[in-house]
């Protein structure tokens, strides 16, 4: 007999349709699928909740030309029928079922990853990942246990991917665009790659704890960062998130719901919505606490492989982690550490503001004291040290070094006029050339300062992305100040480059205070990803005071 169910679902969608134009090849079509964390409901039925996990098998039919992937341990294909056959044979949570296809082709950067990517940019992947990949699996497994699912291949996205990476078990997805900024390569596949122990094979059993997944999952990536780049990469690392975090809870308040480890979901809201950095950084603090109490991270590495054994391919709440902790460290336990007066466990998960405590990043200050001098000289008054300030070869930084500085000068905007002038003539040209993570900061500080002599380097930049990443932030900031008319003009120019669903969010932007604008067609996808919700909602509360730079973290 044969069953046939039919349903509809207002989550979604979780398929991607590219025309060939929205790729980097311009060659042939591509569509990719990103479940997180409701939207695989759209791709087939499935119980869509993490505390269901089961295996699953699939049958693909693709056209000649068009390479299939899926976040599966197992493939074949049947050329002369132009049939992929995939099955993950270990049980993973609907939102991990993902499927990519298009002109895709692989090279092995390792003995058990491989990277695809389209041709044009299969080079470039191979020059950044060749190698290092199976250095991070490794240190990850001498931290936290085998990994589990065989191969650990990398997928490199076009721009139209609506986040920046996210953890397919044995397939990580990652948006192109980050491949030129290589620090930030660097934290968003580590990341990746410390999801394979914690969100993938063992998962927060409820949206409502997001941050068993990616609190234990950031931790995790500075371990594994520090074992392989040293503690004071980390340090400046996570001092970067640590003040967007702030920068975040400044905005929102302190008071705002959404700051809680424990977030309530409310009935017909979209989990996604939830997401945002003190999932992350908030959990993060959290686990670095513990780990804080076993008096060695050693010590806390070993509790997490027990962690991981005892749980793995099972779904978890909060008190399993925190009764495994304690059960593991009973002398701990007769200390009532978990009750420890302003500290307490419970505080942790459901109290609103900022972290309780934070972690101590004085291995980092070689990285981050330069930071902090440099910031000082350009904003005390009189501006009397330009010349110190000058000499400061920012070229000779590190990545996260110079988007520190940005990000603080973006905090400090709008600036004297004196002070933007000089900061563009020290600066601006050095900045030119470098990643698209630091040009689009040095670019929001342009437009939050009105500072038209570099305004034709908004322009240019904005016609070459199609990254939700790279345009919003700036779509957000030409459209809260005085330049909306600058910002049409640009959007005209540009839209047909833009995937249907960005151009709706930006028309969105563009809209505000504003009459309707002209209708775009948009009936490709007519929703957008509900991963990216998150960012609008909070952009429309704040009149654009928070950039998508300060959310768009990875899965």
């Amino acid at each position: 007999f044969q069953i046939i169910v039919r349903y509809t679902t207002a989550d979604g969608p979780a398929i991607w349709w590219l025309d060939p134009e929205l790729t980097y090849g311009n060659a042939k079509p591509f569509v990719f699928t990103q479940g997180h964390s409701v939207c695989n409901r759209s791709f087939f039925p499935c119980f869509d909740t993490p505390a269901v996990k089961c295996t699953y098998s699939a049958t693909v039919k693709a056209p000649a030309g068009i390479q299939v992937l899926m976040s599966a341990t197992q493939s074949s294909y049947l050329e002369e029928e132009g049939v992929y056959q995939f099955y993950m044979e270990y049980p993973v949570p609907a939102y991990l079922v993902a499927l990519v296809a298009g002109d895709l082709i692989h090279a092995d950067i390792g003995p058990r990853s491989r990277v695809w990517a389209e041709p044009c940019l299969l080079p470039t992947a191979i020059s950044k990942l060749s190698g290092i990949v199976e250095r991070w699996l490794t240190a990850a497994e001498s931290l936290y246990g085998p990994y589990i699912w065989g191969r650990y291949d990398i997928v490199f996205l076009p721009p139209s991917f609506p986040i920046v990476a996210m953890e397919n078990p044995c397939l990580t997805f990652i948006i192109s665009s980050i491949l030129e900024s290589d620090e930030f390569l660097i934290i968003d596949v580590i990341h990746e790659v410390a999801h394979s122990w914690f969100g993938n094979a063992v998962t927060n059993a409820t949206w409502e704890e997001m941050w068993l997944s990616e609190g234990l999952a950031t931790y995790a990536q500075r371990r594994i960062t520090t074992e392989t780049y040293g503690a004071a990469f980390t340090c400046l690392e996570t001092a970067f998130r640590l003040d967007a975090l702030h920068r975040q809870m400044k905005l929102l308040g302190e008071d705002n719901p959404v700051s809680k480890l424990q977030v309530k979901l409310e009935p017909g809201v979209n989990p996604s919505n939830l997401m945002n950095l003190f999932t992350y950084e908030k959990g993060y603090c959290f686990v670095y606490y513990l780990s804080q109490l076993c008096g060695d991270p050693r010590h806390f590495d070993s509790f997490l492989r027990a962690y991981i054994e005892k749980y793995k391919f099972t779904s978890v709440v909060a008190q399993d982690l925190l009764d495994s902790f304690l059960n593991f460290f009973p002398e701990l336990k007769e200390q009532c550490v978990e009750s420890k007066a302003g500290l307490e466990f419970e505080r942790w998960l459901n109290a609103t503001g900022p972290p309780l405590a934070e972690p101590d990043l004085s291995q980092g200050s070689s990285l981050t004291r330069p930071v902090e001098t440099l910031f000082k000289l350009w904003t005390t008054e009189p501006l009397d040290s330009v010349a110190a300030a000058s000499s400061v070869d920012l070229t000779k930084w590190r990545t996260f070094q110079t988007v520190l500085f940005l990000d603080r000068l973006l905090d400090g905007s709008p600036l004297p006029h004196e002070v933007i002038k000089k900061l563009s003539e020290c600066y601006s040209s050095q900045l030119d050339s470098m990643n698209a993570e630091i040009r689009i900061r040095w670019l929001q500080i342009v437009v939050r300062n009105d500072y038209y002599p570099d305004l034709y380097k908004v322009r240019r930049f904005l016609e070459n992305q199609m990254s939700r990443m790279y345009t919003i932030p700036l779509y957000e900031d030409l459209c809260t100040g005085t330049l909306k008319s600058f910002a049409l003009e640009i959007f005209y120019q540009t839209q047909n480059q833009l995937h249907p669903n960005l151009r709706k969010t930006i028309q969105q932007i563009l809209s505000q205070g504003l009459n309707p604008l002209p209708a775009i067609d948009t009936t490709a996808v007519t929703t957008d990803t509900p991963a990216m919700v998150l960012e609008d909602k909070v952009s429309e509360a704040t009149n654009g005071a928070i950039s998508l730079r300060d959310v768009n973290v990875s899965a």
